[in-house]
């Protein structure tokens, strides 16, 4: 198996029991989960190498600008210190690369994801005092500033590059071929980020079938979510079977199946023929 590799049963257990709890507290950190996925895919991120990560989103905090003015000088004053003096950006090429969807491998590499370096900007900005938010743009994720009437959105991808209207447009269309609506630029909860992170890694581990490890432990995490997809349970049991436990496989997809049947009778007897053919794999 290609590294990262995974952390030993005992210590998955402990992650996702502190990433549930962290995932229904009042107040989920955003920080603390992304971290906690990056312990979950890295065996040898320990409880010392998480501190030395929220240590780090701290000392880039405190290099900010004591409050530099309003959300376009916020915006330019994270451009100037993420993008300009520490160099995090991305390429092409970090989408092939699982480390750019874990936090404490983007702040060493100082690459990743649009989604991943906008959590540094997230971190770091709130850290600051910054009145900043994700923002989901189809197929791209950036940061805004500000309130909606003078919001400002800046690309942390492309090194912080503070956007204009029309660039944000051409994001959109380019991602999805339909124009741009406000309702995109609504700030994104912190659960929903953490959702997309794993939505991410799974889609990474898909194009790598030998890498179905990384793809089950996602979608279980996921699970752990107050609210997810219904049809990641079906997800995890194709996994399962897939990876050879033909008897879990098979009891997660008559279950399933059970909760399908409600409003899809056909698609519930596929699914339960599906459970079948599994079973069978044990003769």
């Amino acid at each position: 198996m290609r590294p990262p590799y995974p952390p030993p049963p005992e210590r998955s257990a402990e992650l996702r029991r502190r990433f549930a709890e962290e995932a229904r507290s009042e107040r989920p950190d955003l920080s603390t989960l992304c971290l906690l996925v990056g312990a979950e895919a890295d065996g040898t991120l320990d409880e010392a190498g998480m501190d030395a990560a929220q240590v780090e989103l701290d000392r880039l905090a405190g290099q900010l600008p004591y409050r530099p003015g309003g959300p376009r000088a916020w915006a330019v004053a994270l451009c100037e210190l993420l993008g300009d003096r520490c160099g995090f950006r991305g390429w092409a090429a970090d989408y092939q690369r699982l480390e750019s969807s874990l936090l404490h491998e983007v702040l060493r590499r100082r690459r990743g994801l649009p989604i991943l370096l906008s959590v540094v900007w997230l971190e770091v900005a709130r850290r600051a005092g910054a009145p900043v938010y994700g923002v989901a743009l189809p197929g791209h994720f950036v940061v805004g500033f500000g309130a909606a009437e003078e919001q400002v959105l800046a690309d942390p991808f492309d090194g912080g590059r503070v956007l204009t209207g029309s660039d944000a447009e051409l994001l959109v269309v380019g991602a999805t071929g339909a124009p741009l609506h406000p309702s995109m630029l609504t700030p994104a909860d912190p659960l929903d980020v953490v959702l997309r992170v794993l939505n991410n890694i799974r889609a990474w581990a898909a194009a790598r079938p030998e890498r179905s490890d990384v793809a089950l432990w996602a979608v279980e995490l996921s699970l752990l979510l107050p609210s997810h997809p219904a049809r990641l349970r079906y997800e995890r049991a194709q996994l399962l079977v897939q990876r050879g436990d033909f008897v879990k496989g098979a009891a997660e997809l008559e279950a399933y199946a059970d909760v399908v049947a409600a409003v899809d009778e056909p698609a519930a007897k596929w699914v339960r023929q599906q459970a079948h053919s599994a079973r069978a794999m044990l003769n």
